[in-house]
């Protein structure tokens, strides 16, 4: 490995993977790093190898990310992979840990592919064993073909829960109850959006293939829920939530015994790199999170640092890999390797495909909303599961003065975990947002410092 390239590319995820072997196929020098044993990120994880059952049971979108694995790994592209970036500043110097061993790369240019992370479900009893989030089970799943055993909940809101309550399905796993937690926005807001993602019918097609086979199955559906809690002693035991349909009607109490919990409010940008970049953030009202401003190049307002995918704003796998397509024709343009000219002729057909699967989002977005009682929780529930601090710590820093969530940090230690804010950043702003009736924008987020992933003296020595 160099210690330097003319282009980084951080995220062996699908706008990752199509940046590099797009960069390479230009005569770029550029290196892909990754923290994964192979390439394919969450999305396309273990691809490369999947076995002939998985295939079958992960579907057929999981398979689009094996040509496109191939497709790097022939590139001739540097690949980077069991690498953790612990380290990055505006000079664009990056920290890898690679074999306990701390490493360096500077580069003239950066693409950040670093994906999304799943949006905080805190709820009471959420840190008890049995309860994970759905996308950690489908990690399980496509790296080591691992389902959970005994009585199975699925519960949140979002198209990937109904992902995998299809592959569960596939592989034979008794679903027990999928519980809804969607508020509905109504009709006069959804169709408008659905009439403009019709040129994403396919989307729209798959969605409703995944609904009617948990129909098919007799999975019990839960609607309108509210008051959802994970009970257990020293692990899950059961969940309880309030259904209903509201507005008069019957409210009922329900507990289902479990001892697995899948928990999922949809997806938002990994942020933690393009903030260490020094990239700025706005906030987006539809999909309720933070996301990286950027133009149609993936053109950050740092001049060096490019972003695609979801770590700039989701749009999920097919719409990433294209606009990591467009991230390296820019790179390329600003490291003289093609005319402007070249770069808008190759865009061309690639800006036509990218507007058709992003004309789906508004309509998911819209559909599913997060649940506010998941973003700002009951005072007892706990918010920082590293540092044991709860809903009610953080709103009394905020009647305290705490305007925004550093500050917090500061009074309740909130947020200095390993995870470093991962888990709970985005849940503090949204309380202090509530509790001061200031904007998101007002409040803002967590400020981000190295190391960004665990790393000991020793590694930090060992250079």
């Amino acid at each position: 490995m160099k210690d330097h390239y003319q282009l980084l590319v951080i995220g062996a995820g699908p706008a990752g993977l199509a940046a590099a072997a797009d960069a390479a196929r230009l005569g770029l020098d550029v290196a892909l790093v990754d923290e994964q044993n192979t390439p394919g990120g969450q999305i396309y994880r273990n691809v490369g190898s999947a076995r002939e059952g998985g295939r079958t049971y992960l579907g057929k979108d999981y398979l689009r990310g094996k040509p496109l694995v191939e497709e790097f790994l022939q590139s001739g592209a540097t690949y980077i992979n069991n690498a953790s970036v612990w380290y990055l500043d505006e000079r664009l110097e990056t920290g890898l840990l690679i074999d306990g061993t701390s490493h360096f790369v500077t580069t003239e240019r950066l693409i950040l592919a670093t994906g999304a992370q799943e949006r905080p479900m805190p709820l009471p009893g959420w840190q008890l064993p049995g309860v994970m989030t759905a996308g950690a089970g489908q990690i399980l799943l496509k790296s080591a073909a691992m389902i959970p055993s005994g009585r199975v909940v699925l519960a949140g809101s979002g198209p990937l829960l109904l992902l995998i309550a299809w592959q569960y399905l596939q592989v034979g796993i008794k679903i027990d109850a999928i519980i809804d937690t969607t508020p509905r926005p109504g009709f006069s807001k959804v169709l408008p959006c659905l009439a403009r993602a019709l040129p994403a019918f396919d989307y729209l097609l798959k969605g409703l293939s995944f609904i009617l086979t948990i129909k098919k199955a007799g999975i019990p559906v839960y609607k309108a829920v509210t008051d959802l809690r994970a009970e257990g002693h020293e692990s899950l035991e059961s969940v309880s939530f309030t259904s209903g349909l509201g507005d008069g009607n019957k409210r009922t109490e329900i507990n289902i015994e479990a001892e697995t919990l899948l928990l999922h409010q949809g997806v938002i940008p990994n942020l933690r790199l393009p903030l260490a970049a020094g990239c700025e953030l706005e906030w987006d009202p539809l999909q309720q999170s933070w996301k990286t401003v950027k133009d149609i190049w993936g053109q950050s307002s740092v001049d060096q640092v490019l972003v695609a995918g979801d770590c700039a704003s989701i749009v999920g796998a097919r719409a990433g890999e294209l606009q990591g397509r467009l991230c390296t024709l820019e790179a390329a343009h600003q490291l003289n390797k093609i005319d402007l000219q070249q770069r808008d002729r190759a865009a061309t057909r690639i800006k036509r495909s990218l507007q058709r699967h992003l004309s789906i989002r508004p309509f998911l977005d819209t559909l599913y909303p997060p649940a506010k009682a998941y973003q700002v929780p009951d005072d007892a529930t706990l918010v920082c599961r590293c540092e044991e601090v709860n809903a009610g710590q953080i709103r009394e820093a905020a009647r305290m003065g705490c305007v925004g969530p550093n500050q917090v940090k500061a009074f309740t230690r909130c947020g200095m975990g390993p995870c470093q804010g991962c888990l709970c950043g985005s849940t503090v702003s949204a309380l202090i947002a509530d509790e001061t009736g200031a904007s998101m924008e007002q409040v803002g987020y967590f400020r981000v410092r190295p190391p960004f992933k665990p790393i000991t003296l020793g590694e930090l020595a060992n250079t």
